[in-house]
């Protein structure tokens, strides 16, 4: 014993902290489980402890939350004037130039997402994400130096090609127990969610201070903010799974293809984003129809998702916990879709502002939801040995998603107007329910 504590003494700070969360996590009861197609058994019950976080998976979605926000606001800051800035470059008089430099980010995302999460099964989740926000800032910094549209797409593309997203999930999950996953994927969503609305507010104004250019620098300095915190406030990650364990790359990728209840999920994400991208084509119209100035369309945005943030907390997890997930699942997908047919509805008429307010209160509501439960299902799926490349697919599927809402959803708008552009978001919708439908009773089955 008297051994013992001198060799602990002597550890640095760092070295004694490492000891430690390892200790948490090996201690923290593990609750593994499956979703199948076949009919749920009965799920024992549990004590409430088990849905209670322990200190070190707060410590460690706090901090990858954070990575997400850093990320994300970046991004998101961008967005409300890129369009507008992006004119006054070499060749910015060009509408389908601009949008390629807009929308490549996405693209290049969707390509590198399975790459760099099966690379982190490999290679270590930490090592992942320093290496992709290393080279989004990068290309934040070229797209800030850019003085043509040529170099600025570059930059864009380059930001894109550091796509850590499944790399942070992986991570997140293998710090988290089944039990309290859903709570750390909605800390992720929140992240999100609140770097999305502080940006509605913040964006006009840094804009008319810096410039597009100084924004971009801005998103440099943030990814290299997130570098930081990897490196010396994320946890430890756990010991990875021997390499003489793993399965083969494709031996794995063919695993989660074939996983039918994944190619749901997976199928859910892409129709979600897809939809969540083309409705923002319209929606500040309709709030500028309504009579509200677009620099106050974030005073409509920010109680909405504040208040759904609320609901969410309110309904999903005591419901998670009672085993009636899928009933909440089904719930918000028919909330988006009740959603479409009001904004069916709006375009076609005169809108209000507080009719829009509460359509996208309960959009947010049912969106939130779905955010947080889909990529905690799958992770719960995913094969231990290839979580990574899990979320490799899971993110691709939702960067696809963003792309072809954006190219599609513009295609609808231009030929079809507005009621096209919901109609196809509806039907989007409707299919996924009818696929989700299959879900098993009780959701994700505690094996």
């Amino acid at each position: 014993m008297i051994g013992l504590i001198a060799l602990q003494r002597s550890m640095s700070p760092k070295r004694r902290r490492t000891v430690r969360d390892n200790r948490l996590l090996s201690a923290a009861p593990s609750v593994p489980s499956v979703i199948t197609d076949a009919a749920p058994s009965a799920t024992p019950p549990t004590e409430p402890s088990a849905h209670r976080m322990t200190a070190l998976e707060r410590r460690a979605s706090g901090w990858l939350a954070s990575i997400y926000a850093l990320r994300m606001l970046g991004l998101f800051l961008v967005l409300p004037v890129f369009a507008l800035e992006a004119r006054h470059y070499p060749g910015g008089d060009n509408p389908a130039w601009v949008g390629l430099a807009m929308g490549i980010y996405g693209l290049t995302q969707a390509l590198l997402q399975l790459p760099l999460g099966a690379a982190s099964d490999r290679w270590g989740r930490k090592r992942v994400i320093v290496a992709g926000l290393a080279v989004f800032a990068l290309g934040s910094a070229l797209a800030a130096a850019a003085d043509t549209l040529a170099l600025l797409t570059v930059g864009r593309a380059l930001q894109g090609a550091g796509a850590v997203s499944a790399a942070v999930t992986a991570l997140l999950a293998d710090f988290t127990r089944d039990t309290v996953r859903t709570k750390a994927m909605a800390l992720v969503g929140a992240s999100i969610g609140g770097t999305f609305a502080l940006s509605l507010l913040l964006a006009p104004v840094l804009g008319a201070a810096v410039g597009l250019k100084g924004l971009l620098a801005l998103t440099a300095v943030l990814a290299l903010l997130g570098m930081a915190v990897v490196l010396w406030a994320v946890p430890a990650e756990p010991p990875r799974i021997p390499s003489s364990e793993r399965p083969a790359f494709w031996a794995g990728l063919r695993q989660v293809l074939t996983d039918r209840a994944l190619l749901r999920l997976n199928a859910g994400v892409f129709v979600l984003h897809a939809v969540l991208l083309a409705m923002w084509l319209h929606l500040p119209s309709l709030l500028s129809t309504a009579g509200l100035p677009a620099a106050q369309h974030a005073w409509v945005y920010l109680p909405a998702v504040l208040v759904s943030f609320a609901v969410m907390g309110g309904v999903l997890f005591p419901l998670e916990r009672r085993g009636l997930l899928r009933p909440v699942f089904l719930a918000a997908i028919g909330l988006l879709l009740l959603v479409q047919g009001a904004l069916i509805w709006a375009a076609q008429g005169q809108p209000s502002v507080l009719g829009l307010g509460l359509t996208l209160t309960v959009f947010f509501i049912g969106f939130n939801i779905l955010e947080a439960s889909q990529p905690s299902l799958a992770s719960r799926l995913a094969p231990p040995a290839a979580r990574g490349t899990t979320m490799g697919v899971y993110n691709t599927l939702q960067s696809m998603g963003f792309f072809v809402g954006g190219s599609a959803g513009g295609l609808l708008l231009s030929q079809g107007g507005p009621v096209a552009l919901y109609a196809a978001c509806a039907l989007g919708l409707a299919l996924w329910l009818a696929l989700a439908w299959r879900m098993p009773a009780g959701g994700p089955r505690r094996a």
